[in-house]
């Protein structure tokens, strides 16, 4: 091939550079912590607020049978992937598939405050504010994801609690 172009035809090749930049990951593991804790906080406060009843009845259903409600969780969580994924490639459904969506993850965060807040129900005995259990729960929660790998536990604990979620709504 050299011989083809002569001897002295080489070209030469021009290197590109490659930038690479390391983003701290301690900024997104607290920024998570953070995020659980304030979820956990605020659709915990919300659900006391709208309906203390149904909260106390899924927390008690939530320690009753944990292993139970971590299975119902499971089964939603594949129940809704499936649903969302059939609808997304039918491209009509995608609309739903959102809509779908958007609700599971405000039953997800609906679940995983009453799970944490019977966690905080456990540690600290007051009636009177259900607060106080709610921000310790919270407090679990957000330092769970803070150590990274308790990030497992806290998911684990968040479908056991949309599990008793959707147990009582098959219910």
């Amino acid at each position: 091939m050299l011989a083809a172009l002569g001897a002295g035809a080489v070209e030469p090749v021009a290197l590109q550079s490659v930038d690479i930049a390391l983003e701290n990951p301690i900024g997104g593991v607290l920024g998570g912590a953070v995020t659980a804790f304030l979820t956990t906080l605020v659709f915990g406060a919300v659900a006391l607020a709208v309906r203390p009843e149904y909260v106390d009845r899924t927390a008690a259903s939530f320690v009753d049978d944990l292993v139970g409600s971590f299975l119902y969780g499971l089964l939603g969580l594949v129940a809704v992937a499936c649903a969302t994924f059939l609808l997304v490639i039918s491209l009509v459904g995608i609309p739903v598939a959102f809509f779908l969506v958007l609700v599971a993850y405000v039953l997800w965060a609906v679940g995983s405050a009453i799970a944490f807040l019977a966690i905080g129900d456990r540690l600290v005995d007051d009636q009177e504010n259900r607060l106080v259990p709610l921000a310790v729960g919270a407090g679990i929660n957000g330092a769970l994801v803070l150590t990274g790998v308790g990030g497992l536990v806290a998911l684990c604990i968040g479908a056991a609690g949309f599990g008793a979620v959707v147990r009582r709504w098959l219910e």
